[in-house]
């Protein structure tokens, strides 16, 4: 069984095997989470994501899907990119959203990975309602099946942390 663990702090600071990153669909950097794991990884994660957009999604990469890169400078070994779709009121996108953290746990088991380091999807500007992003990404990962030993959701701000662990 999966464990889980709730902290609040800077997801580029946690030692774990792989950390998860919100990623926007160029997979070439942005804002938020996307941007602050490229600048502390450095040119190593930006070359990978550059050649997996150009062998496998010269699209970008699909929301709800992921892939892995290397780390470069950052206390883990891997990054898993996933994308996570924007909240749109008009239109049910929860599967998206837990599409995001299957399948970056499918990733995970596929790394062999032990410990995996999830922000908070989506929940930031794209949007996403606090606690439900929390109630989604929390029951996906207790339902996932995986072979991954311990999830540590790694939350930015009260707010956050306090929608996830009630969650």
């Amino acid at each position: 069984m999966t464990e889980l663990r709730f902290i609040q702090t800077d997801i580029t600071t946690v030692s774990a095997d792989a950390i998860v990153n919100a990623a926007n669909s160029s997979l070439l950097g942005g804002g938020g989470v996307d941007g602050a794991i490229h600048r502390r990884g450095g040119p190593e994660i930006l070359a990978e994501c550059r050649e997996l957009r150009r062998t496998r999604y010269p699209d970008g990469l699909p929301t709800g899907q992921a892939v892995a890169t290397t780390a470069g400078r950052l206390p883990a070994r891997w990054v898993i990119h996933t994308v996570g779709p924007v909240y749109a009121k008009a239109e049910d996108r929860s599967a998206l959203l837990a599409s995001a953290y299957r399948e970056s746990l499918r990733v995970a088991d596929q790394l062999g990975t032990k410990t995996v380091a999830f922000p908070a999807i989506s929940a930031g500007i794209y949007g996403w309602p606090l606690d439900d992003a929390a109630r989604i990404g929390v029951s996906t990962v207790r339902s996932a099946g995986t072979a991954v030993g311990e999830v540590i959701f790694v939350l930015f701000g009260q707010d956050t942390y306090d929608a996830f662990t009630s969650a």
